[in-house]
């Protein structure tokens, strides 16, 4: 049984099954949401230095934050691997 992984960026993987959900850190809730992960130590930045262009939710609710933009995740995570680097 293979598991799914997604790339986030910089060798960084994730489960894809497990992602509830991939969305744009500009906005107030997501920052909201990145600042309460961080409260309860669920946080992982997977940005390595740089700056973040998504944020990725997991149903154990972590929350990850990538330096990959939000449609180049979301094409990954669908199977359209057109962009493979970081």
């Amino acid at each position: 049984m293979a598991t799914e992984l997604l790339n986030v960026g910089f060798g960084n993987m994730v489960v894809a099954s497990r992602i509830v959900a991939i969305v744009n850190p500009s906005s107030a809730p997501s920052k909201r949401l990145k600042d309460d992960a961080k409260e309860v130590r669920k946080l992982v930045d997977a940005t390595n230095g740089r700056r973040t262009r998504s944020i990725v939710v997991t149903d154990s609710d972590h929350v990850i934050l990538s330096a990959i933009q939000t449609e180049t995740l979301a094409q990954r995570l669908t199977g359209n691997q057109g962009d493979t680097e970081s």
